[in-house]
């Protein structure tokens, strides 16, 4: 997909790979595009900075989802490029996490992206045309030290975007998940005192991470890895899973070494 004269929406577009995203989408030329983001001030400058349309939302909501696409549409036209960008770290721990932080969670990085796809699908599969991109992690397929409730989310809401590409693929819908691994923002500072500390030295800046989404967009790839060492570990992953598990509960050990 080539953004030029196209709308597009970000979610999280206030601060880290969403304002990333939208600042280089600018650059494309596009007819327009849509800052979401619950931080309505964050998202008002970011928007005023590129010429863009500010709306405040809680992608959690899924009244607020359908209001964000009404604005979009009524501002832009059609929405074309629907990027579900918005997503929390959440708490580290598995098992014993309360059911209140899965169940918000969840809300966040696995619902919303339903909420898109169920609020612009209809209109796109109309027309015969829309893309799809959901910003996801490599711990969608590779798993991440320390919080199963990233991890899961994740991998379900990488799940949901194979779905939908393998259901509407040949209706003219295109879909791409953005999975990074450690890129310079808040998220990855929260949790420098923990597992993710050990994804600074390839940590990327958001910036980075935004000119590989347009090229992946360009090139239109399911998945877009601006660390390509992540693909290299998702080989690796799948032709020795037994061996991955292993390498990944050395990987475990040192982390609470470090912390001891």
């Amino acid at each position: 997909m080539k953004l030029k004269d196209k709308t597009v929406v970000v979610t999280g577009g206030a601060n880290g790979i969403g304002r990333a995203l939208c600042i280089r989408f600018a650059e494309e030329e596009p007819r327009g595009i849509v800052v979401a983001d619950r931080d309505a001030e964050g998202a008002e400058r970011v928007a005023f900075a590129i010429g863009g349309l500010a709306v405040a939302a809680d992608v959690a909501n899924e009244k607020d989802v359908i209001r964000l696409v009404e604005r979009a549409e009524a501002a832009y036209g059609p929405v074309d490029l629907f990027c579900s960008n918005a997503g929390i770290g959440g708490m580290a721990g598995g098992a014993e996490v309360p059911n209140e932080e899965w169940q918000r969670i969840w809300e966040i990085n696995v619902m919303a992206h339903i909420y898109a796809a169920r609020a612009v699908l209809p209109s796109m599969l109309k027309r015969g045309e829309g893309y799809l991109l959901n910003t996801v992690s490599a711990a969608g397929l590779l798993t991440t030290i320390g919080s199963a409730p990233y991890s899961v989310t994740k991998h379900a809401a990488l799940a949901f975007a194979e779905w939908i590409a393998m259901t509407h693929g040949d209706e003219g819908i295109k879909v791409s998940c953005l999975c990074p691994q450690g890129v310079n923002t808040n998220m990855l500072r929260e949790s420098l005192s923990g597992a993710g500390a050990f994804l600074v030295d390839s940590a990327l800046e958001p910036e980075q991470v935004a000119d590989a989404v347009v090229t992946g967009l360009e090139e239109e790839h399911f998945l877009i890895l601006p660390h390509p060492e992540v693909r290299d570990y998702f080989q690796r992953k799948a032709t020795d899973y037994d061996r991955w598990l292993r390498g990944m509960r050395k990987l475990q050990a040192s982390i609470r070494e470090n912390k001891a």
